[in-house]
């Protein structure tokens, strides 16, 4: 068969073993107004097909004869209950040397391998298909339950709707927010995304100017008391805000226990991003081109442009949104133009670089914006030879890290922990991670204008020794020349 033809544009097809599987193939494929040829052994089958108009045969798929019958089809496929018939009439067929395209029936996946093995080019588990066709509807069901429960939830609001990001949100929880604000809209309900810490990341700020999103610092709200219903997305904590959460929307489980009255936690799927996408499409709502790309942009920022623990459900919600984003703003959100704070962070970071094999650990120095911190450990990562960085700097009396790894080996997300996490706070994942660390805390010295320096000083070796350690590598004090 010419690889060049699709399946759809072929009009000659071969049915060998026509139980109720095979009928239904027949039935489909006539509906289409394809020439079938149906091969049964079963006289009685044969004659009842013939008697439905349909062209079949009396034969056993067993013998090489039969493969001759079949010779001049250009699609071959091979459905009977017994597997062993149908290697069989796989074998004869590819001994005539033809090239038919062959679609054989397997009963588990060790002779779906035999058939493989013989020449199938396709190879099909009726079960595993009635498996994946059962968990489809289910989770076609339980989404449209959800849907069902958090609409009823969402039009009991009285006052306003509280969609709660992560603290210093990134554009997972941005996006995620925007899409439930959309829903809620939908649904004539008044919300306000809002937010603990600072957008300070230079993609997240153009990813939320760019896209127009009206975030509110929570620090901000005069009258808390307005928000009746408090929704958390890609968040799992509310202990800076003292309010009861009613909807939870997250891809982790959360480290605190709640009991909202609507949950949806999944951690099969890559991103929340990706779980609003599927309740847009529940909801059957025209999605804006501003949300659409916003969630887009989610999702490849949390899988890492679909590098990094990508499922097929992160692949069909960027399929659905893609016709309707902005792609000249995603290019623009995800090349922003560097900061002169950002611009000397990187400069420092390039100077002070301590490599040791392919690791790389840097002192930027008394930074302002610590967001420079993760762009710079970003832009050394492309250094040649490089499979892991760690920036550092000081800002409020604290040590800032941040790390970035593309080496699979390593797990940077626990590195961190295992360096800082008596002496600190560490977060993250295998390719992303930060920590926070007193800077007085190797030295016990007193900070004061007078002492920073000397803390920095003091502090900067204790730093790179501890993180070396973790890495399992030891400093050489080494530039990278």
């Amino acid at each position: 068969m010419n690889t060049g033809v699709t399946i759809s544009s072929i009009s000659d097809y071969a049915i060998l073993g026509c139980g109720s599987v095979g009928f239904a193939v027949a039935e489909e494929l006539t509906g289409q107004d394809k020439d079938v040829l149906i091969i049964d052994r079963d006289e009685n089958r044969v004659e009842s097909l013939r008697d439905q108009d349909l062209d079949a045969r009396t034969a056993d798929i067993r013998e090489p004869e039969t493969a001759e019958l079949v010779a001049d089809r250009s699609v071959v496929l091979i459905l009977a209950s017994d597997v062993e018939s149908n290697k069989q009439a796989v074998e004869h067929i590819r001994d005539l040397g033809g090239n038919q395209f062959i679609i054989a029936r397997a009963s588990d996946p060790v002779s779906g391998d035999e058939l493989s093995e013989l020449g199938a080019n396709i190879v099909i588990n009726p079960s595993a298909v009635i498996a994946d066709s059962a968990l489809r509807a289910l989770e076609s069901g339980e989404l449209e339950h959800n849907a069902a429960s958090l609409a009823e939830l969402l039009e009991d609001t009285t006052g306003k709707l509280a969609i709660v990001t992560q603290q210093s949100p990134d554009p997972d929880s941005i996006a995620s927010a925007a899409a439930l604000q959309a829903i809620a809209t939908h649904l004539d309900v008044d919300s306000d995304i809002v937010y603990l810490g600072d957008i300070g990341h230079q993609e997240n700020r153009a990813f939320v100017n760019l896209l127009g999103i009206e975030l509110v610092q929570w620090n901000d709200v005069e009258d808390k008391s307005v928000y009746d219903t408090v929704a958390l997305v890609d968040h799992d904590t509310t202990g800076d805000l003292d309010l009861e959460v009613d909807i939870l929307i997250d891809h982790n489980e959360p480290d605190e226990e709640f009991e909202p009255a609507f949950s949806d936690i999944r951690p099969n799927m890559s991103s929340t991003s990706t779980i609003m996408t599927k309740y847009i499409q529940e909801f059957d709502m025209n999605v804006s081109e501003e949300v659409a790309t916003a969630l887009l942009y989610g999702i490849r920022a949390e899988t890492l442009d679909f590098k990094r623990d990508t499922t097929p459900a992160d692949l069909t919600a960027a399929a659905y949104l893609y016709p309707f984003a902005n792609h000249d703003t995603l290019e623009q959100v995800e090349s922003p133009s560097m900061s002169p704070e950002t611009l000397d962070v990187l400069a420092e970071a390039i100077a002070n670089r301590d490599v040791s094999g392919s690791h790389l650990v840097s002192n930027a120095g008394f930074v302002r914006d610590r967001e420079a911190l993760m762009q710079a450990a970003n832009h050394l990562l492309n250094l040649e030879g490089v499979t892991t960085t760690a920036v550092f700097g000081v800002a409020e009396e604290t040590i800032f890290l941040a790390a970035r790894s593309k080496d699979i080996r390593m797990n940077i997300g626990g590195v961190l922990e295992d360096a800082y996490s008596e002496i600190g706070a560490a977060t993250g994942h295998s390719t992303q991670a930060s920590a926070e660390i007193p800077l007085g805390i190797f030295t016990g010295i007193d900070i004061s204008d007078d002492t920073r320096e000397t803390l920095l000083t003091l502090t900067e070796e204790a730093v790179k020794r501890t993180l070396f350690d973790a890495m399992g590598v030891e400093g050489e004090g080494s530039n990278g020349n």
